[in-house]
């Protein structure tokens, strides 16, 4: 969630701009996504139907297919490119292939591509068995609303697992710019404590938080901003000023970063959040209570009467 409202258009098209480039740059992203695919070794989980929200280029994606080879994939991305991306990634099969799997209704079934926003995802109720999403979560317009709509598709028992960034990531750019000017440059991250609480209003039972420090050094600041471009990582704020710093706004800029330089590398601090709760069995009001559902008869049956 940022600080200001997000400019969607600009986000889409940032992404789908940095598509061919995108894994040339996540090195930060590919590791988080090993961390949240080695926590799904400790869940029993045989879905028969997975979400991947923000796939990105497919990294993910395609661990979930060799993990879940069975599965029905679902890959949802707000960037055009990136979804074309993501299933160039994924192993085709051929005609025969695709007639098998339709005849048997097993193994090598189809994956989807979803372009749209995860704040409205067009699936039905109930028809998702994994959502898993891997640092996508911090560009929800309304995570509130988001976790809300993740639980409406999952299926009763289902699972959603993702990792996100808090508010810590990227502080020394933010203070850096604070020294520019008072625009936002930076998007603003949600607290752990509040992604808990958020998931606990949205229905999902036995929620677990976990955060972790990770820090990427730089030689320059140009370093730094280049890998955030390369990822599609933009400030697309709509309160944004339009167009590039000026040569004496980007002096002062690298003049305040270079005051956290360590050992002689710039530092650049990622808060990454990681969280799992399970759909529960859903059954209850529209004001959110639960219901506990008695059957009078069958008791009655048990005890003689």
């Amino acid at each position: 969630m940022a600080e200001a409202e997000l400019d969607f258009a600009e986000v889409r098209r940032a992404f789908d701009h940095a598509a061919a480039s995108y894994d040339a740059h996540a090195v930060l992203q590919r590791e988080v996504c090993d961390r949240l695919l080695e926590r799904l070794d400790f869940m029993t989980l045989k879905p028969e139907r997975v979400l991947d929200v923000g796939t990105g280029t497919g990294y993910g994606l395609a661990h979930l297919h060799q993990r879940y080879a069975s599965a029905e994939l679902c890959a949802l991305d707000i960037a055009p490119a990136m979804l074309h991306a993501a299933r160039a990634r994924l192993p085709q099969p051929g005609w025969a292939q695709r007639a098998l799997s339709g005849m048997l209704n097993r193994g090598g079934l189809p994956h989807h591509a979803i372009c749209a926003d995860m704040d409205r995802l067009p699936l039905a109720d109930n028809s998702i068995n994994l959502v898993w999403s891997s640092l996508a979560l911090q560009w929800a317009h309304d995570l509130d609303a988001t976790l809300k709509g993740l639980h409406r598709v999952l299926a009763p028992g289902g699972l959603l697992i993702f990792a996100t960034f808090g508010p810590d990531t990227l502080k020394e750019l933010r203070t850096a710019f604070a020294a520019v000017d008072d625009a936002p440059h930076v998007n603003r991250f949600v607290d752990l404590h509040d992604i808990g609480d958020m998931l606990v209003n949205a229905g999902f039972a036995s929620p677990v938080m976990e955060m972790e420090m990770l820090t990427l050094t730089y030689a320059d600041l140009k370093s730094l901003m280049r890998d955030l471009k390369g990822i599609g990582a933009h400030n697309a704020a709509a309160s944004r000023k339009r167009g590039l710093l000026g040569k004496s706004a980007w002096a002062r800029l690298e003049q305040a970063y270079e005051m956290h330089r360590l050992e002689g590398r710039l530092p650049a601090t990622f808060e990454v959040i990681y969280g799992h709760a399970w759909a529960g069995d859903k059954k209850r009001r529209e004001d959110g209570r639960q219901i506990i559902e008695f059957n009078i008869e069958s008791r009655r049956r048990k005890m003689g009467l």
